[in-house]
This record gives C-alpha cells, structure tokens and sequence, in this order.
C-alpha cells in the first residue's frame, strides 16, 4: 500500500525535474552548437578549428563551475533535509566565497597567459590569433559563468528547477541571437561568436534574480570565513563533474594532436563536428544527473533509501530510451549533419566526420550510465565512486587507449577508443552498485 502511494508522487517528480533540467541542458549546449554552426558558416574550416582547440579550457572552467555548484548545493541540500538551516546557510555563503576566488584566478589567467595557453592547446600560426580571441574573452568571462553555474545549482536544490531551466534556456538563445547578428551582420568573426557565448551567462543571471527579488530562496548569506573542512567537502562532492569537464578537454587535447599528425587541419575540423555534438549529447546525460541529484539527495538526507533508488532507476530507464533514440539518428542522419558544418563542401572532411559520427557514438548508451551513476553517488556523498568513475572514463582509459589504436587503426582506432573506454568504464560502474548493494544488506541484517 505504501508503494502504490508514494509511487506517483516520487514519478511525478522525477519528470518534473529531470525534463526540466534536461531541457536546461539541451539549451546550453544548443549555443555551443550555434558556435559551431555560425563559425563554419560565417568564418569556415579554420575558425572551427580555433574553436576546437579553445574548447579545452572552458571545459575546464565550466568543470570547476559545476564543482561549485554541485558540491555545494548537495551538502546544502542534505544539510537541509536534516532541520540545519543555518548549517545549510553556511554552506551556501562558502561556496559563494569559494567562486569568487576561481573567478578571480580565471580573469586574470585570460588577462596574461592566454597567448601561451593557445600555443601549449596546439594552435599553429595559421589559427593562432582566433584560438587566441577566443580563449582571452572566455576566461575574461569567467566570473559570469561560474556564479551563473553555482546559483542555478543552487535556484535548483531549493526547489526552483522551472526557473533554472528557464535561466539555462534564456541564455542559450540569447547567445544564438548575439552569434548571428555578431557573425553576419556586423562581420565580427571569431570575436563576436566568443562575445555572444561571454553574454550568456549574464542573462541567465538576470533571469534567477526574480527568483531572489521576490524573496522566494530559503538560502542566504551569512557571515562566515573560508574553512579547509568546508573547502574539502564541498570540492570532494563536486570533484567528479570537474573530472567530467576536464577530462573531455584533455581528451580534446590529445584527440587534436593525433589528428594533426594523421591528417593535419581538416581532421580538427571534422573532430570539431563530432566533439561540439557530443558535447550535446553529454550536457543531456548531464540533466539527467542534475536533475535526479537533488531528489537524491532529499530523499537519502531523511533516510528514504528505496526512494532514492527509485529515482536512480527512474533516471537510467529516460538514458537508456534517449541513447537509442539519438545513436538511430546520428547512425542514418551522419552524412547530413556534416554537411551542415561543412560550408567549404570539403569532402575530405566530409568523410572523415561521417565515418567518426557513427563508430564515436557508439559509446553514448554507456557514456550516459556512467555520468548517470557519478551523479548518483555525488547525490548519497558517496565521493570515492563518483571521482573513479569520471577519472577512469575521462582520462586513465581513453587517453593511453586512444593513443594505443591510433597508433595501429590511425583514425578509426582514435574513433573506437571512446565507445570502448566507456563500455570498459561501465563494467567498474556495476561493480561499485553491487558493493554498495551487498553493504546495504550487510548493514541492514546487523
């Protein structure tokens, strides 16, 4: 009786907070998208292969966001669950603390460093300057997107997940609207793309302030200093989706330099396509994960375990249906896709894009188990397993692998590292649910 209950209650919310973060997430990377989109279109090959090589550090910034902001709002939200309001508090004035300070180090590394950076990210003298314009504007962005990252976490776990979905969507299509009008009618190439992507987060700011000017956040400010024990549980929790971010720039890195040495530019640029869809499709895994998070994280705060389950299991089900659903039209639409990137008509790119689409997503069904799952044991403060699960698919496997194939398949072998990496992954991933499952009973019968 108290399954048939509680049931509807615990689906309903699932879809009210996964569609909606989902939705958020498919918003932004809509503008990633745009970025491709407009640069091929409105600067060509070699403007995407800028992009390509900048996408690593503002995965990076966008990794140590979310860090933030995960970290944060789960203790906040745990604390919350609990009765500690003030705990809770606590929780949200460090955090805030804590984001001014990587602000801080971000504006002033694209204040100085930012032509070095291009050169150690691969940019070559033909792509130099617009790697460089790029990059310089993002990080000068930083502050805009780490603060906008930690209070949507934040807007989210306090129960407000329509308004952060309203943030994240709002900036998306502000940034599509300053990319076409920046591109093509004020002819302000790479410039303007990186100029409408530094807005975003500003009008994603503005629009959850009517969540804090109509008095409706229970988290507010409260006078506390920076604290290491703070420090370290709030980045412990939040360290798994710094790795994912990370990790995806790094394996951009090293996918960029193999690609130099087997067919140069055009590989970039082809790679460009793939690592910009991909990107996608992650940021939806990825509302799937924030959006469980939260419930999660309620639910284990009062000792709810099976409700907790329940949204775990709610949330691989909707990955498991999307990732079917998108390898179907990425493995029948990969010729079209590309050729909407490919301005130029340049087949070269044009075939290797295709060719990697469909053996690169492969590996999404067990991408998204994987991203699903971190979340998870963010969301129970379980922070060993969700930091091995993004260390291991971001960097221990893929990146020795990627290297090892395409030194005997060339560009297929760099294409299969990523499905196999992550099928690997998925293996320690089962492993960790089967521990954590045979613990609970072992604690359940003491």
């Amino acid at each position: 009786m108290q399954v048939t209950k509680t049931s509807p209650t615990i689906f309903g919310q699932f879809i009210r907070y996964a569609s909606l973060n989902v939705l958020g997430m498919f918003g932004i990377s809509l503008y990633i998208l745009a970025d491709t989109f407009f640069i091929a279109n409105g600067v060509g090959a070699d403007g995407l292969t800028a992009l390509n090589l900048a996408v690593p550090a503002y995965n990076f910034l966008h990794g140590c966001a979310l860090m933030l902001g995960l970290g944060g709002a789960t203790r906040y939200t745990v604390s919350k669950s609990q009765g500690k309001t003030a705990h809770a508090n606590k929780f949200f004035t460090h955090t805030i603390l804590l984001a001014t300070l990587f602000s801080t180090f971000f504006f002033c590394v694209g204040l100085v460093f930012a032509a070095p950076l291009a050169r150690i990210l691969g940019a070559n003298a033909e792509v130099f300057d617009m790697t460089y314009t790029y990059l310089r504007i993002i990080l000068l962005f930083a502050p805009a997107f780490i603060f906008n990252e930690v209070f949507l976490a934040f807007v989210r776990n306090d129960g407000a997940p329509h308004l952060a979905m309203y943030a994240m969507v709002g900036g998306s299509l502000a940034n599509i609207l300053f990319d076409y009008i920046f591109i093509f009618p004020l002819h302000m190439g790479i410039f303007g793309a990186v100029l409408a992507t530094g807005c975003s987060p500003l009008f994603g700011m503005l629009i959850q302030s009517i969540y804090r000017i109509r008095r409706k956040n229970q988290f507010h400010l409260v006078r506390t200093g920076l604290s290491a024990s703070l420090t370290g549980s709030t980045l412990a929790l939040g360290f798994s989706s710094l790795v994912t971010e990370v990790s995806s720039g790094v394996v951009m890195i090293v996918f960029n330099m193999l690609m130099l040495r087997l067919e140069g530019n055009t590989a970039v640029a082809a790679y460009g396509v793939i690592a910009n869809l991909i990107l996608v499709v992650i940021a939806i895994f990825t509302g799937i994960g924030q959006g469980i998070q939260p419930l999660i994280s309620h639910a284990y705060g009062r000792g709810e375990r099976q409700h907790a389950l329940q949204y775990r299991r709610y949330g691989l089900f909707l990955m498991a249906a999307l990732s079917v659903t998108i390898y179907a039209g990425i493995l029948f639409g990969a010729d079209g896709i590309t050729t909407a990137f490919n301005s130029e008509q340049n087949p070269l790119l044009q075939q290797i894009a295709v060719k990697g689409l469909r053996i690169y997503f492969a590996g999404i069904l067990f991408a998204g188990f994987n991203i699903v799952l971190s979340f998870y044991f963010t969301s129970i403060e379980k922070a060993v397993p969700a930091q091995v699960i993004s260390l291991a698919r971001g960097l221990l496997i893929i990146v020795p692998l990627s290297i090892l194939l395409a030194n005997i398949l060339g560009m297929t072998g760099v294409w299969m590292s990523f499905p196999i990496s992550e099928l690997l992954v998925s293996f320690l991933g089962l492993f960790f649910l089967v521990k954590q499952k045979l613990g609970g009973k072992h604690s359940q019968n003491t």
